[in-house]
């Protein structure tokens, strides 16, 4: 059963906002997607007043669901605040009759819109914005960690993939959850295409795959959607995609992260309690640069730094077995001696490393008996060997 948009937007005309407002007519909706059965759309506010609106947001996501042939619904809240000071009430989303909803028709309510909520806030005690105060285990998953670069092109999910392919072998129960957001790169990697379905608690269930739990926001959008999305979205997508989904019993939830230092690195260390993270780097001092900023924001916010990997650190003729050093060598060794960290290990650039992740089918799993394989599973040996604690002890 197909669902349309107009479908989605007659369940939402039931749900108001915090002022009791239709929620169609308050203009805070995005865009909304639907995708074989599968919503989504962002519901934007001012920051001041998101503590106010998340109830709004769970009675969205209740009422999308509710709708006959929805599979799954996310929906996120995103907020953000203005330049300078606080808009008043006239200039505010609820411009007095005059807004327009995500067809672009007026919705406005006659004689105004939406108020200015931020004086209904719940009172926060002191301490309570601490970055960390939001942190809590996932139900049954014993030790989280990141896979995280400083910068995009360095085989980042690939070796997130078969890093957890690796960790599998150890005879550990893996998930892997694809949490960059603008480029998930999961999909393709594992030649994923079918849609998660729900549970009875609406909880999607993650895709099984080589052994593995895999949940990617990429199951749920098409490959060529653009994903223009603010942080505040970006925020709240990476949270649903840990706290909505039925993980299950897991030693390890292997985290690819997005490139960089920003939103979604944050709010996955200020959500869940990380047993570390992974630096993905080549060697080349440019993308060195980087990862020395992605170990210092993770450092900045108490993440046990695993150690980094040296990607692409080499390239050996298949012919006449001749070792070219294409983007230098050893750049990331030195770097995790010289900033007193772990150096796990150096992946080669290999052709069959890049055709069998293209094809779906990564290289621990496609030959699993060969010389790559071996590299990732000695790396997840010494990543599991630094969780042990943590494993045994949850």
């Amino acid at each position: 059963m197909s669902v349309s948009q107009q479908q989605v937007l007659d369940g939402l005309a039931k749900v108001t906002s915090p002022r009791g407002v239709p929620l169609i007519h308050a203009n805070v909706l995005s865009e909304i997607v639907v995708t074989d059965g599968k919503v989504l759309f962002s519901i934007n506010v001012d920051a001041a007043e998101a503590r106010a609106w998340e109830s709004v947001r769970a009675q969205a996501e209740a009422a999308v669901r509710a709708i006959p042939g929805v599979t799954g619904a996310m929906v996120a809240l995103t907020a953000e605040r203005a330049p300078g000071s606080a808009p008043a009430a006239s200039q505010r989303h609820d411009h007095a009759g005059h807004s327009h909803g995500p067809g672009g028709h007026a919705h406005g309510p006659q004689g105004g819109g939406v108020q200015p909520i931020s004086a209904h806030r719940p009172h926060q005690p002191p301490g309570a914005t601490s970055a960390m105060s939001k942190q809590a285990e996932i139900p049954g998953v014993k030790a989280i960690i990141a896979v995280a670069s400083g910068k995009g092109g360095v085989g980042k999910s690939t070796t997130a993939l078969n890093l957890a392919l690796g960790l599998r072998d150890l005879g550990l129960k893996v998930g892997l959850l694809d949490a960059d957001i603008y480029g998930p790169s999961v999909p393709r990697l594992t030649g994923i295409n079918e849609k998660p379905v729900l549970d009875d608690n609406r909880k999607m269930i993650p895709i099984e795959r080589f052994g593995l739990s895999i949940m990617s926001i990429g199951f749920l959008v098409e490959e060529e959607t653009a994903m223009i999305w603010r942080g505040p979205m970006v925020m709240s997508a990476i949270t649903q995609m840990l706290r909505d989904v039925a993980w299950g019993t897991l030693d390890v939830l292997v985290v690819d992260m997005p490139p960089g230092t920003g939103d979604a690195q944050l709010t996955l260390a200020q959500n869940v309690p990380l047993k570390g993270a992974v630096i993905v780097s080549t060697p080349q001092d440019l993308a060195l640069i980087d990862a020395r900023r992605g170990l210092a924001m993770f450092t900045k916010v108490n993440v046990p730094v695993l150690g980094i990997i040296e990607n692409m650190s080499y390239f050996q003729c298949p012919e006449c077995g001749t070792r070219s050093d294409i983007f230098g060598h050893g750049g990331a060794r030195h770097e995790a001696e010289r900033l007193k960290v772990p150096f796990l290990g150096e992946v080669p650039l290999h052709m069959s490393i890049r055709a069998m992740s293209d094809a779906g089918t990564p290289v621990v799993v496609s030959e699993p008996n060969g010389p790559h394989a071996a590299i990732y599973r000695a790396i997840g040996t010494q990543i599991r060997d630094r969780l042990q604690g943590a494993i045994a002890a949850a």
